[in-house]
Formats: C-alpha cells, structure tokens, sequence
C-alpha cells in the first residue's frame, strides 16, 4: 500500500493581502492527494497587518464573555471591547470571507489555527494586576472562554466551507517558558505563578476536545518542546521545529508516535539534504521506516518574515519533499 504524507504550513504568512495569500496557499495545497502527497491547505494568518491580525489578538477575539482591548502591556481584559477589538473582528471576518470565496466547492482537509490556552494566558493582561496566568481563577476563566470560543469559531468555518474535514491547530510558543516558571511580571522582579503539570494538561486537553474537528494537535517551534505533556493531553498530532527537538525530546516523539499521535515535523524544505535530520533521528530511536507514513511536514515555523516569493518557494518545496518521504516510507 502506498504511503501518504500530510504536508500543510504553520500559519503565518507575510504581506497584508489576505486574498493574495489564499491564491497562493490554496493555488498550491487544495488540488487533493498526488504523487503520495496529501496537501492540507489552511487559513492563512497575516500578522503584518497590525493588532487584531497577531496570534493573540486573533484568540483573545474569539474568548466568549471576555473582551479584550489593547493597551501599552499588551492586550488586556476589559468591561467591553475596544476599536482593537473590533479591528480583530473585522479583519476575521474578512478572512472567513475571502476563505469561503477561495475554496467554493472544496471537499476536503482544512486546517485553523489559534493560541493555545497556556500562550493567551502568558500573554493577556487582567482588568487590574499582571498577567492572567498569575491567577489560577482569572486562568480558569480564560481556559473555559477559549474553549467554548474556538467550538464556535470552527462552526463558522465549516458552515462557510461546508466539504470542509476541519483540523485544528492550537499554537503553543510559551508552553515551554509557563513549565519552567518563566514568565516574569511586569516588573521583571518577580515570576509569575508556576501551574502545575495536572494544571496545564487538563486545560489543554480541555481546548483541545472539539467535536467539530476531524483532528486536533499542538504546534510549538519553541526550543525543548514539552512533548510528554502535549501527548498526555491528548493532541493528535503534534508540530514541531525538529532543530529544537533534542536526542531525549525525540525518544518522547517516538512513544508519542507509537502510542498513535502523529508528527508533524517542521523541516527547511530548501535545505541540501531536509529529510536528513528526521531520517537520523527516526532511526536512532529505532521507529519502523513504514512509520513515515504517518510524518507530516511543515516549515520549521511561520512564514511572516519571509518574501512573498520564499513563502512560495518554500511551499512547493515542502510537497516536492513530502513525494520523496512517502517513498522513503514504503521503500
């Protein structure tokens, strides 16, 4: 049986066209299964656009009864939402538009991504005090917020893309620092509250069970992934920058793997030899060549500070790169 590898992108994408990125990441990754090759295309998120359009300005939106303004911190809780607020929304729902119109009639994989609990908790800012991780309540509350947030926000897509087989990608960059107690106040005098390993699993398999969605994984490109933590918590697949996964890291990917999470491993597909580094590795930890089948590929992390034209080129590469691991898988 012949093998197929899933290939998508992280997320982000440069320039401020939404419609200019869909040509492009639909242009090359929504045309179904080829060459042992299955293309997952996806929303592209354009962070160059300004506030609304980053990662935590997009999630903070989507919190059900929390709004959220922008203030000299960073974004905040608020009584009621302010013209930052509403530029998020905005901005969304010209991108579920645009989205809709790019993929009439699609059928098919979908991927949304959205920050994780752990990086919105790190990042926003309670009404008064420090950041929400501080407090376990104000924590709570953004966990059960995001949660019923996000089971709205892939209803919408799938009513805008109705052939849709959604995937959900929850973006985790401080998951690490939140596990090592290194998230510093405000001041910088002090550390922020440490949850524990209970804590943190509990809340992200709680954003992480959405019906809705066909799968749902954890993507982090930071260095040391918490990878037991991530597949303890139930993600599907988990995403990460394989440069930032060492030796013992990689043994956690490898009983995650045999346990039937799926890896998506972020390479640079322009790279002289960009299988070498999974290859080694898959066999140092001595995981079956027929595994492979079940290895995605990503770019090692976002695309927002490349070119237009690299952006591209590192799209086209990472299928031309995907043909050759489902044959690297069955061979």
């Amino acid at each position: 049986m012949s093998a197929v590898v899933d290939v998508t992108g992280i997320g982000s994408w440069p320039g401020t066209r939404v419609r200019e990125a869909l040509a492009v990441v639909c242009g090359e990754l929504a045309q179904g299964p080829r060459d042992g090759v299955r293309p997952v295309p996806y929303l592209p998120e354009l962070p160059a656009r300004g506030p609304g359009a980053d990662m935590v300005g997009r999630a903070a939106h989507l919190l059900v009864d929390l709004p959220v303004d922008l203030q000299p911190q960073g974004w905040r809780l608020v009584d009621r939402p302010g013209r930052d607020a509403e530029r998020a929304s905005s901005l969304l729902t010209e991108d579920l538009d645009e989205l809709a119109e790019a993929l009439d009639g699609y059928a098919g994989p979908l991927k949304v991504q959205v920050a994780g609990p752990w990086t919105l908790a790190a990042a926003l800012w309670r009404p008064l005090g420090d950041r929400v991780l501080d407090d376990a309540g104000a924590t709570r509350d953004v966990v059960d917020s995001l949660t019923e947030g996000v089971r709205a926000y892939l209803a919408r897509v799938q009513t805008l893309v109705p052939g849709a087989e959604l995937v959900l990608q929850v973006d985790e960059p401080s998951l690490a620092a939140v596990l090592l107690g290194r998230i510093r106040s405000e001041s910088g005098y002090r550390v922020l509250r440490t949850p524990d390993r209970g804590e943190v699993v509990t809340a992200l398999r709680q954003v992480l069970d959405q019906p809705a969605a066909q799968v749902c994984g954890v993507h982090t490109c930071a260095g040391d992934p918490p990878v037991d933590v991530v597949a303890e918590a139930g993600a599907g697949f988990l995403a990460l920058d394989l440069a930032q996964v060492g030796r013992g890291r990689f043994e956690q990917v490898a009983a995650a793997v045999e346990g039937g999470r799926l890896l998506w491993a972020g390479i640079d597909p322009v790279a002289t030899d960009p299988l070498e580094p999974l290859l080694r590795r898959w066999h140092e930890v001595g995981l079956p060549v027929a595994a492979l089948a079940d290895v995605g590929l990503t770019p090692a992390c976002g695309l927002a500070s490349a070119s237009p034209a690299e952006a591209l080129r590192t799209t086209r590469s990472l299928s031309q790169v995907a043909s050759r691991l489902a044959e690297a898988a069955v061979a």
